[in-house]
């Protein structure tokens, strides 16, 4: 199992994080998605066939990217 933590700059309120939940969750082997609004960061767990590009590609389309990415 991957797990990865990173900021994302727009998260603004719980309804944000909601909505990364949403989406990563819909990637087959991702394992686990949290949030925290006040330090805007995003914790990921995935397995195969689930991939950090492939999520970093569904934040990007959202609007979430990753700082980092």
């Amino acid at each position: 199992m991957s797990t990865k933590v990173f900021q994302v700059p727009n998260i603004g309120c719980d309804g944000c994080v909601r909505t990364i939940k949403n989406e990563l969750g819909q990637i087959a082997g991702v394992q686990k998605v949290d949030g925290v609004v006040d330090t805007r960061t995003v914790t990921v767990e995935w397995v195969d066939p689930a991939n950090w590009q492939q999520i970093v590609e569904t934040l990007q389309e959202i609007d979430y990217a990753p700082a980092e990415a």
